[in-house]
């Protein structure tokens, strides 16, 4: 914050236009999935002077996506409207129903912005119009209602233009940019689980003739690791950035594409013959081929049907694949002797 405005509601808080260091420490971490339940308090701010007839752009309580917004209201006098999301980005939000129609209304008419703005119009984030009815909000609060660009970079422009939007503000990227910033957090998401399926690859390497060995468990555990490693990164980095060229539509067949080549990779670098290089190839490509569909919540390409019937179609043969691997692995012990 920096400071507060004075209104006929009592004082808002203004919002700093720049972020502080904090703010940008806590981005990095948000970025890598290392800080969970981010977010602000709801209620009302503002970005330097608004008067009763600025705008009042509504946001939700993701802290990244509120000190994203405010990082792009340099020179711009506005109200802002956090409604209360629990923590979660315009977006998912609105598909959750909780950046929605109901909650704008009740936060409009509690956080004060009746009595310091009461013409003010509300400008909502075109990602959340999933989530809200304009004209219900409209009916119920009294006020204009608009839906704002894509982008918050593209305020500015959009409240000088008339609250206007062109083609450029309403167009849906996924560039290679946009889809290389989900990698860190994705595979950083992998620590813990990553951590039982070591164990669990270790275990099965050590079972063979004579039982178990313990040499067995890390010569080949060390082989089913460093598969599993090139695995994630193929699926979890190399597919989304390659996302447009692959072929297909569907993500999972796209991780298959690059957990193949991660699995014949280790094939080269680790299998000692048949049985285990079909297991380091199959188990590569299951994996890959799950991680890359976890980016389909992330692009604005899928849909929640869409996504639920890939996830049907295909998740079968990628736990089949799997658990094939899994017996492979363990065959391998006693047929490359």
């Amino acid at each position: 914050m920096d400071g507060f405005h004075e209104t006929a509601a009592g004082p808002a808080p203004r919002v700093r236009i720049r972020p502080e260091s904090s703010a940008v420490w806590g981005t990095i971490k948000a970025r890598c999935g290392l800080r969970t339940n981010y977010k602000v308090t709801p209620g009302l701010y503002c970005a330097g002077s608004p008067g009763p007839d600025s705008p009042a752009l509504v946001t939700c309580n993701y802290k990244l996506t509120f000190d994203h917004l405010r990082s792009k209201l340099d020179g711009i006098d506005a109200w802002i409207v956090v409604l209360d999301t629990h923590g979660v980005n315009v977006w998912c939000a609105a598909g959750k129903g909780l950046f929605g129609t109901d909650e704008a209304v009740e936060r409009v008419r509690s956080c004060g912005l009746d009595q310091a703005a009461p013409n003010a119009p509300l400008v909502f984030p075109q990602m959340g119009a999933t989530g809200v009815t304009g004209l219900e909000v409209a009916k119920r609060t009294g006020r204009k209602v608009h839906f704002g660009p894509l982008r918050a970079a593209d305020i500015p422009r959009y409240i000088e233009n008339g609250f206007k939007a062109d083609e450029s503000m309403r167009r849906v990227t996924f560039s290679l940019a946009e889809r290389a910033v989900l990698a860190p957090v994705e595979f950083l998401l992998l620590a813990k689980p990553l951590a039982f399926v070591a164990l669990a690859i270790f275990a099965l390497s050590g079972i063979g003739p004579g039982f178990f060995s313990l040499n067995g468990a890390w010569t080949r555990g060390l082989a089913g690791f460093g598969a599993t490693l090139l695995a994630c990164m193929a699926g979890g980095v190399v597919a989304p950035i390659l996302l447009p060229w692959l072929p297909g539509r569907a993500f999972s067949l796209k991780g298959g594409l690059t957990g193949a080549v991660s699995g014949l990779a280790a094939v080269w670098l680790w299998a000692g013959g048949l049985a285990s290089g079909t297991a380091l190839l199959l188990w590569s490509m299951a994996l890959s081929s799950y991680l890359c569909m976890n980016f389909t919540g992330s692009t604005p390409f899928t849909s929640p049907s869409g996504v639920e019937k890939e996830m049907r179609r295909y998740m079968p043969w990628q736990i089949g694949a799997a658990g094939l691997a899994c017996v492979l692995w363990i065959a391998a012990a006693y047929l490359e002797r």
